[in-house]
């Protein structure tokens, strides 16, 4: 009879290790999207203030200014990692679009208010991209251990399932940057 106890005893703390482990990594998942999602307000806060300097000094590029406000709109609507993936991408894109401007227009690279807000953007960019790689580690972490034996009986039993990554959809964003050091385009 002991040893039956016993064995039940060791079963039932195993269970409780396995889902106390699942809920810490599930916690850790959160904790790095909230992060993210911290991340990625600052920068939808800094994009009108972007957008309305550029204006001052490039006023007819109203398509630009349309697609970044459009892509910034679809962005902060996007739910979950995959849809907030795909719509940051594209809001790369056309913040790319709105840089390229200050390459036609001198005086817009030369104001101090514009290098200040691309400098932060710049920043954000940064944090950002940690936040995402922390983000993509929590939820390895956590998928695995969903998937792995006997942990994947105990996360059936909770309803733990695996998490989406983060993930950049922007085809520019995987691409190797070109260098060149000549003058022509052609070359």
């Amino acid at each position: 009879m002991m040893p039956v106890l016993i064995i039940v005893a060791v079963l039932a703390l195993s269970i409780v290790f396995i889902y106390n482990g699942l809920v810490r990594l599930r916690v850790q998942c959160d904790n790095a999207w909230a992060d993210i999602d911290v991340q990625l307000k600052r920068r939808y806060d800094l994009i009108p203030n972007l957008v309305e300097t550029v204006k001052g000094y490039a006023a007819h590029e109203r398509g630009t200014f349309e697609a970044v406000t459009a892509a910034r709109s679809q962005a902060m609507s996007a739910q979950g990692p995959a849809a907030k993936g795909q719509a940051e991408g594209m809001l790369t894109g056309a913040l790319r679009q709105l840089f390229a401007l200050s390459e036609a227009y001198p005086q817009l690279r030369a104001a101090e208010n514009f290098a200040q807000l691309q400098a932060t953007l710049n920043q954000i960019e940064d944090t950002l991209q940690n936040a995402r790689r922390y983000y993509n580690a929590a939820v390895r972490d956590f998928n695995t251990r969903v998937e792995q034996f006997p942990s994947n009986m105990v996360a059936g039993m909770g309803n733990f399932k695996p998490r989406e990554f983060f993930e950049i959809s922007a085809p520019a964003e995987r691409e190797v940057p070109r260098v060149s050091f000549s003058a022509s385009p052609t070359a």
